[in-house]
């Protein structure tokens, strides 16, 4: 029996709401960047503290009216509304009015006299199962006892997490309240466009439409996701930041107007880096001190690669833009208390070998292992020698290999990470202290204590080869020793994850062109994309200084890059162009045409740019199997450029070694890589830099005070940044003509009854997919093609096929985004017999158009549609858009052999139904086809649905099989009740101003 909970179906009594708003002050529109290290001494924080000292538990839970749990668990009450009332509102006159552990709210005292502050010890409840437990575990029990309200969260929450061991292997559900929100640029774009539309739904709806606004920390970053347009310039960072702010200026603008529309949000403005770094260098605060409240830092964040931030110990992973929303407004994240994977590291890295090595190797062991839905956390005396960077590059990968994140607690590792980059000795002094009171801190020198875990692996780092990783997948790791014959093997092979099915007698042709004059050739496995790119390596200054060697060594014996290859260096913050320069490095890769062209996503998110037009003619016109080679985590066909069908993954210094061998068809261990001065072989070791001569320029060149005035910086903003106006309203005036910035149809015609659960009777198959489709297949991203009906959208409103810019910077236009949801060119369906594109097949009619054209027919005609997959369906980034496309074109249900675990939440979140085959079944084993027409018949009452139960499909051929109801708590079947997560969100919010 589950217990009484608002989810607006009641209201919290008057006199409780009226003894919350009493108390708490006003909450301030901005923050102060002097607190966003190690504590937020703000207003915001005082009001916080004074809800919890009145008894309201987490700040501002009550003034919302949520709590975690279902309309579920009134439904069986609900007929006697009158005595429920009752008594639930004498429960809420009882419970909550004080945390029930507040006996272990204990003072931590400074070594000098005095207190840091009072934390909830977890030593202090004397139970020997804590030491036991997982670190990663304990910050999720830190988090339910602080929050623990014996109503939103219960003592019982608590003792779940404490007996994890067994509590853990059953699946159970649990709430968990984050220390922050992490918003990245283009997910940040959509999440303050559904703030404005909801304060706007309940402007309509006659709500104070104020009370939408962030309730934690929300630390957007416009991480300026640069489209290379200029590569190989001296001034190629200001050139693309000018166009950036050209063509996004709307976008930024709109930014800059959610920044002090709402409170409590910080926007880090563009040009500053890119998200998962300055997170990791500057935001992560290990420790909050809120107001004399010590508590571990947690951040979820609307990037899967927020994981990048596990390096540091703090606990973050990536969700929807929709359940970070949710979380933003006061709603409990409901969780599976997860398995925990321990990784023991032994050993050393041998000389030579990478942290990318490394990370690519650990991402191919666990993908095997199966971590979905698991955490994993690493351990051993192999730590010590793992810099931080290199922990927050293994980290980084963690949605590559599956898991929701890859933690390593913080050791004295950590704590000097954090005195480099200029974190004050008091702060990490406090950090240290709290850490090691609360039973959080591993200090190596000291004897290990036992901890548990739910299943292992060990890896001897002396074990651990270079490599790369590729043509088509981040988990299909080649040994660099094979790379020549795998690549062969390639050509050969049928087309799929590791085949382009090239016929033998054309695997060696070889394309002479003309660039710009001068003569140019190029073959199957050219190198024609060479990009150390941001995200995965550039937080890594042992691999940017060791690219840096590379091409210096490089440039002194004679090679250089051959101009046709389009080079870029984008780093993650302006920290690695300081050390760069300093260590004479930068001249170099210069020198080898790798200029800064930006600080911010690029190639690994399809920001390439265009091909010089000789080189792409050259591609197209002979059907050239060409290739990149970069240092970011994904590449997923179609993603880094519609021209690159073989993409690698791999580290800085080899992104250089293959950009001057021009080619991934080499065997660097016996051929050269070039010609040098004098006529003489240029071989790979000849350039390759020892562990030591890294070790050495790292030591010189990476200093504190990098870091110090890097991001003093961000705070006073930019030149341009700074120029943009924007209106001071809390309602924005949406511009029905802008092709940037437009009002989704998410609440129209938003009534305040919930619309109830809803089955699918008689649609139609969109698509029809086998495995592995990412949400790159499916979300719009990368480039707008000139013929897709996005394109034609916006060639129809006046807009230039050269400022189509990118999907990404189009986020907050649900138009643009609806026509490019499924547009991915190498997007393969069934339903077209073998044809690669973005189209599909209009079953009535049989005929071939585009995806949305087809979409539309079917939504026009008051047909719903289903979308039938494979394993892994909605693999790789938490892109929101990924569940608001296909919503958008009318798709009711998927129904998938498996799911990864963000985009299944996100399905939920917009009202989608996730549906699993049997194990063992799936479209092709049942016979069908998608063609047929699907029914699922849903019970049109939300008690009757339970998460996990099994329901009939049936189809108009007889067919008929059982799936999965993928809802996998009863908070999901709530915002399912309610057509999605943000109509819950307004209900409740409504409902609590009654």
């Amino acid at each position: 029996m589950y217990k009484a909970a608002s989810f607006g179906l009641f209201r919290a009594p008057s006199a409780l709401l009226l003894r919350a708003s009493s108390a708490a002050p006003p909450i301030p529109k901005t923050l102060t960047p002097s607190s966003l290290i190690g504590s937020r001494s703000s207003s915001y924080s005082k009001s916080c503290s004074v809800w919890q000292r009145s008894g309201l538990g987490s700040c501002a839970s009550w003034r919302y009216g949520s709590d975690w749990r279902s309309p579920l668990s009134l439904r069986a009450q609900i007929r006697s509304s009158a005595a429920v009332i009752e008594r639930f509102e004498r429960k809420m006159a009882t419970v909550a009015t004080e945390n029930p552990f507040k006996d272990i709210l204990t003072g931590l005292s400074k070594p000098g006299g005095g207190e840091h502050g009072k934390y909830y010890s977890l030593p202090g409840l004397n139970d020997p199962r804590i030491d036991r437990l997982p670190y990663s575990i304990r910050i999720l029990l830190e988090s339910a006892i602080r929050n623990c309200d014996n109503f939103q969260v219960t003592k019982n929450d608590v003792e779940k997490i404490i007996d994890w061991e067994n509590t853990a292997p059953k699946f159970v559900e649990i709430p968990f309240k984050p220390a922050r929100v992490l918003l990245q640029d283009f997910t940040g774009v959509p999440a303050v466009v559904d703030l404005a539309c909801m304060r706007d739904a309940m402007n309509k709806l006659g709500s104070d439409s104020n009370k939408i606004n962030p309730l934690v920390p929300v630390d957007l970053v416009i991480d300026h996701s640069v489209q290379v347009d200029v590569a190989r310039s001296e001034n190629a960072v200001q050139a693309n930041m000018e166009l950036e702010f050209r063509r996004n200026k709307e976008r930024f603008s709109f930014l800059k107007w959610g920044s002090t529309a709402f409170h409590n949000m910080l926007v880090v403005p563009p040009g500053s880096g890119i998200v998962h770094q300055v997170n990791l260098e500057y935001l992560g605060r290990v420790v909050f001190n809120t107001d004399g409240v010590l508590y571990p830092d947690s951040v979820v964040g609307t990037d899967s690669h927020t994981t990048m931030i596990d390096g540091l110990g703090v606990a973050g992973w990536g969700v929807g833009g929709i359940e970070a929303e949710a979380a933003m407004l006061g709603q409990p994240m409901s969780m599976v208390l997860p398995g925990v994977v321990g990784f023991k590291l032994s050993g050393k890295l041998r000389n030579g070998v990478t942290a990318t090595d490394l990370v690519l190797t650990v991402t191919q062991m666990l993908r095997k292992h199966g971590v979905v839905g698991k955490f994993v956390e690493f351990y051993g005396e192999g730590m010590g020698e793992l810099s931080l960077a290199d922990r927050a590059t293994i980290a980084n990968m963690s949605p590559e290999y599956g898991a929701t994140m890859g933690f390593f607690p913080v050791d004295h590792v950590t704590l000097n990470y954090l005195k480099l980059t200029g974190r004050s000795d008091e702060t990490v002094s406090m950090i240290e202290a709290y850490l090691r009171a609360n039973k959080m801190f591993v200090d190596y020198s000291e004897p290990q204590k036992e901890r548990a875990y739910s299943s292992y692996l060990e890896l001897d780092l002396a074990d651990v080869e270079p490599c790369i990783s590729g043509p088509k997948r981040p988990h299909d790791r080649v040994p660099l020793k094979e790379m020549k014959s795998d690549w062969h093997a390639c050509l050969d092979n049928k087309v799929g994850f590791k085949g382009f099915a090239v016929p033998k007698d054309l695997q060696e042709k070889v394309v002479k062109f003309d660039f710009h004059g001068h003569p140019a050739e190029i073959k199957h496995g050219s190198v024609v994309i060479a990009a150390i790119t941001s995200c995965t390596n550039t937080s890594n200054p042992s691999v940017m200084l060791g690219a840096g060697l590379v091409a210096k060594k490089a440039y002194e014996l004679g090679l250089e890059v051959k101009p046709w290859v389009k080079t870029s260096l984008a780093p993650g913050s302006g920290v690695v162009t300081k050390y760069l320069l300093k260590s004479g490095l930068q001249e170099y890769l210069n020198k080898q045409g790798f200029h800064i062209v930006g600080y911010g996503c690029t190639t690994c998110i399809g920001n390439s740019g265009d091909l010089d037009e000789s080189v792409a003619a050259a591609i197209s016109d002979n059907d050239v199997v060409a290739a990149a080679v970069l240092s970011g985590n994904r590449n997923f066909e179609g993603r880094v450029h519609p021209l690159t069908r073989a993409n690698y993954l791999a580290s800085p210094p080899l992104v250089v070694a293959y950009a001057l061998a021009g080619t991934v068809d080499i065997d660097f261990e016996k051929e050269p890589i070039g010609v040098g001065k004098n006529g003489k072989n240029i071989y790979f070791k000849d350039i390759w830099p020892s562990t030591e001569e890294i070790a050495e320029v790292v030591q010189s060149s990476v200093l504190p005070d990098m870091f110090k005035s890097t991001y003093e910086a961000i705070t006073k903003g930019n030149a341009m940044w700074n120029q943009l106006t924007v209106p001071a309203t809390t309602l924005y005036s949406w511009d029905p003509n802008s092709t940037y910035i437009h009002e989704p149809p998410y609440f129209k015609d938003m009534t305040m009854a919930p619309p109830g659960p809803h089955g699918v009777n008689d649609a139609y198959c969109l698509l029809n997919f086998g495995d592995s489709i990412t949400t790159d297949h499916i979300s719009p991203a990368g480039s707008i093609h000139k013929d897709s009906p996005a394109a034609k959208y916006l060639l129809e409103r006046g807009v230039d096929r050269k400022d189509f810019n990118s999907y990404g910077s189009r986020r907050g236009n649900d138009e643009v985004m609806a026509r490019g949801t499924f547009a991915n060119i190498r997007l393969v369906n069934k339903l077209l017999k073998g044809e690669v594109g973005p189209k599909t097949i209009h079953v009535p009619t049989g005929e071939k158009l585009y995806v949305f054209d087809v979409a539309m027919r079917y939504k026009a005609a008051g047909h719903d549609t289903i979308v039938l997959a494979g394993a892994e369906y909605g693999s790789g980034s938490s892109r929101d858009w990924a569940a608001k496309g296909p919503m958008l074109l009318g798709v009711k249900a998927v129904i998938a052999k498996s799911f990864e675990r963000i985009h299944r939440s996100n399905l939920v979140g917009m009202g989608i139904v996730p549906l699993c085959f049997k194990p063992g079944e799936d479209a092709d084993s049942l016979g069908l086809t998608g063609h047929e027409r699907y029914t699922i018949d849903l019970p049109s009452n939300i008690s009757e649905i339970r998460p996990g139960q099994d329901i009939t499909v049936v189809t108009d051929t007889g067919k008929s099989f059982t799936c999965t109801v993928r809802f996998d708590t009863e908070v999901e079947l709530a915002y399912f009740n309610h057509g999605g997560i943000l109509p819950f969100v307004i209900r409740n919010l409504i409902n609590s101003q009654k």
